[in-house]
């Protein structure tokens, strides 16, 4: 079974990268069975924004970054599986993509490496940090939470771009349900001394990301 596009090819290229450098006890057939398993989630009809291209964005982002955090390659897996599971009529999303990641990932990853994606997916659920003893995965997962709201500070363009994605994955919505519901998420969003988590994504995003989302307020309060 081939990829979708040469972009998703050198997406499943980076996986098996990443896979491959944690463990040798893997076949180049089974890492291609594990992505094609990511492929196939990820291109569900109920999704708009968190598709494979949401995963690029991360990916690219992660390239920049990766020289310092301590787990690269552990963080990048974390975020090929932090949506694998995506149903907008659900809110156990999370937990069932850590599950979806153990089994898929248990044979040929040590419990303790699970168990830090298991954490690393989980705290994409409210973008809180869990208290992390090593200072080190510390600072790994507010990266991944970083990156993962990194659309918040992206052009208005591109932003927009995005809102209107996630209202398509909430079309299962009545307008009104939507916009209050919206609106709740965002201004818990604002309510937050700080939407980064880092002095990176903080330093570049922080004011536009805010400003986005005051936008976005105001066109729903028109509706």
């Amino acid at each position: 079974m081939k990829t979708v596009s040469n972009k998703h090819d050198e997406l499943g290229k980076c996986f098996a990268q990443h896979l491959s450098t944690m463990t040798s006890d893997i076949s180049p057939k089974q890492i291609d069975r594990l992505w094609q398993d990511i492929v196939t989630r990820y291109g569900e009809p109920q999704r708009a924004y968190h598709t494979l291209n949401h995963i690029e964005q991360l990916l690219v982002q992660l390239e920049n970054i990766n020289h310092i955090l301590s787990e690269p390659h552990i963080t990048a897996l974390a975020l090929y599986y932090h949506d694998v599971i995506y149903d907008p009529t659900r809110s156990d999303n999370e937990l069932k993509s850590t599950e979806f990641a153990t089994d898929a990932l248990s044979p040929y990853l040590s419990t303790e490496q699970c168990q830090y994606i298991h954490a690393l997916i989980m705290m994409t659920a409210n973008h809180q940090l869990d208290t992390l003893v090593d200072n080190d995965k510390y600072n790994d997962a507010a990266y991944l939470l970083d990156m993962d709201l990194s659309m918040l500070g992206a052009p208005w363009s591109a932003y927009e771009q995005y809102a209107k994605a996630i209202r398509q994955e909430y079309a299962h919505v009545a307008d009104d349900n939507y916009r209050d519901g919206r609106t709740a998420v965002l201004q818990g969003l604002l309510a937050h001394p700080k939407l980064y988590l880092t002095d990176h994504y903080y330093n570049q995003l922080e004011t536009q990301a805010r400003n986005n989302i005051k936008r976005e307020l105001t066109l729903l309060a028109a509706l």
